[in-house]
């Protein structure tokens, strides 16, 4: 054979091989890991007040989430939890018990005080006072995860109007995890964390929101006529809210309002454009917390009008996020959006609607429970404090006294159930052994054992809890009026490759680390005990 023909035969085969090998490798390219994973987390969000509106969003917010992506119709939280603990079920995948974060607040029995779940006075505070860290939360994170995935060059940001759930969703690992400040307005963090981007220095400096909050105001983004299922009478009356300097809480009350979400999504382009999130080696994730709870400050107690302005705006903020996601990345980018369950009101219906209403004070529940115990077990101070619905009973004195503390637990609880205006109380025995109402077991797993109380009380929807055990104490007042709330809360999974697909059935939330994770094709946090969805 020639030379020339055996060069021929020897390209041949290397074309026929490739041709061979072409059809069974996907093309360059597809399904590629995703370069940015942005988790985000909203609190309160709905899927009832998303459909309402829909009419009223634009092409690239909620609407290409309902229409692109994965929506978990009922991400199921199992009981009862507050923000601050949903998140971190969402970013560990593992349920209270476990992670260790059970809310917000957690009650100190030695100080008789409240405190941040996450407050660590070994942390300093950079543009705040205020000291916190991840130390509390137990297990890893899928923020810690990605982070541990590049071996340290990827980079892991988190930012959130809140500290906490800037420090959840930062985790352990993460570069840095920003917050507003009540204070000063200042976007702050913690020593924790050892990367504080410049261009937040910069912000502090140059663009401070102190000096931009007196020229921001919250009227309403559409006409009055145009806001769906409103009465005639709210139609006649748009609202307008100002953070004026004489406003000693204005930081507070803008954290509230939907203004917030704005100034969050800014901070999240920069980070993005900034540090060139996306383009890095491996995987880079931004983690962001929006909120659309109730506004508190609201002239109106309807405040149907402010909550769904905040839906339409959040929807504008989530589609200029979705393009700064998209420029940055080409579109090889996983986005996972979770909400929180929507939480009560703090204000009762007004009076000429003759709803059943009454108050529980806790400072006369817990006085009267400290007599009926003396009357049987003698002097001394037998409860210790009252936090979040749960009581403390003085566990130092049980002891002294040499008396079985489940036997007094019993007996506390039979005192309070005899109280005007309470539902049911479970001891935390009975919740332990999953003997504790209709949702028993969820209510074990969202438990933290260690900042638990002794019992836990429920009063009857519509009666206002008057949380004022600790008057003239050091513990902020937390009055609410009772509500039964839900439980669940709607979720969205985008991502390149992935079909749109719908679950129905209420769905474990914590699924959404594993199956992020798998997607991500990392490991899953540590705690994360649940399979991923499977979204083929």
């Amino acid at each position: 054979m020639s030379r020339i023909n055996s060069t021929f035969h020897s390209r041949l085969a290397i074309v026929l091989l490739t041709s061979m090998v072409s059809m069974v490798l996907p093309a360059a390219g597809q399904n590629a890991r995703p370069r940015l994973v942005v988790g985000i987390v909203v609190e309160g969000l709905c899927s009832d007040n998303i459909n309402s509106l829909r009419d009223h969003f634009g092409e690239g917010g909620f609407k290409r989430l309902m229409r692109d992506g994965v929506i978990i119709a009922n991400a199921d939280y199992g009981s009862s939890v507050d923000p601050t603990a949903a998140t971190a079920m969402i970013i560990t995948g593992a349920a209270p018990s476990v992670n260790g974060i059970g809310s917000a607040f957690i009650y100190d029995v030695a100080g008789q005080r409240s405190v941040p779940a996450l407050e660590d006075q070994t942390s300093i505070g950079n543009y705040t006072t205020e000291t916190y860290s991840p130390r509390n939360l137990l297990v890893s994170t899928l923020a810690d995860e990605v982070r541990i995935a590049g071996g340290g060059v990827t980079n892991v940001y988190a930012i959130a109007p809140d500290p906490q759930m800037a420090v959840i969703l930062g985790g352990h690992a993460a570069n840095c995890a920003v917050w507003l400040n009540d204070k000063t307005g200042n976007w702050a963090t913690t020593t924790f964390y050892k990367d504080i981007p410049t261009f937040i220095s910069g912000r502090n400096r140059l663009a401070p929101l102190s000096s931009r909050l007196d020229t921001i105001s919250w009227t309403p983004a559409i006409p009055m006529v145009d806001y769906p299922d409103l009465p005639d009478h709210l139609k006649h009356y748009p609202f307008r809210y100002v953070f004026p300097r004489s406003n000693d809480d204005r930081y507070v009350m803008f954290k509230n309002s939907a203004p917030v979400n704005a100034e969050v999504t800014s901070v999240a382009t920069d980070f993005i454009n900034t540090l060139g999130l996306g383009k890095h080696d491996g995987v880079d994730m931004l983690n962001i917390s929006y909120t659309l709870n109730p506004f508190d400050f609201s002239k109106n107690p309807d405040n149907r009008l402010e909550l769904m302005d905040s839906y339409i705006r959040l929807d504008r903020n989530l589609e200029q996020l979705f393009r700064t996601i998209d420029s940055a990345t080409g579109g090889n980018a996983l986005v996972f959006l979770a909400a929180t369950p929507p939480q009560t009101t703090v204000r009762r219906d007004d009076e000429r609607w003759n709803i059943p209403y009454g108050e529980f004070s806790t400072r006369k529940a817990g006085s009267l429970l400290n007599m009926y115990l003396m009357a049987v077990y003698g002097t001394g101070e037998w409860v210790s404090g009252f936090h979040n619905g749960q009581l403390f009973l003085n566990s130092q004195l049980i002891k002294d006294r040499n008396l079985d503390i489940k036997a007094v637990r019993d007996e506390a609880a039979s005192f309070i159930a005899r109280m005007s205006g309470v539902k049911d109380v479970f001891t935390i025995d009975r919740i332990l052994s999953g003997d504790a109402g209709d949702k028993a077991e969820a209510l074990k797993r969202n438990t933290h054992l260690a900042s638990a109380g002794d019992l836990l009380i429920n009063v009857i929807p519509g009666w206002e809890i008057i949380d004022d055990y600790a008057l003239g104490k050091s513990i902020p007042s937390s009055n609410h009026v009772e509500r039964i709330a839900a439980t669940t809360a709607p979720a969205f999974i985008l991502a390149p490759g992935i079909n749109p697909k719908r679950f129905d059935i209420p769905v474990d939330v914590r699924v959404i680390a594993p199956t992020v994770a798998r997607l991500l094709r990392i490991r899953s946090p540590n705690a994360a005990a649940m399979p991923a969805l499977q979204l083929d």
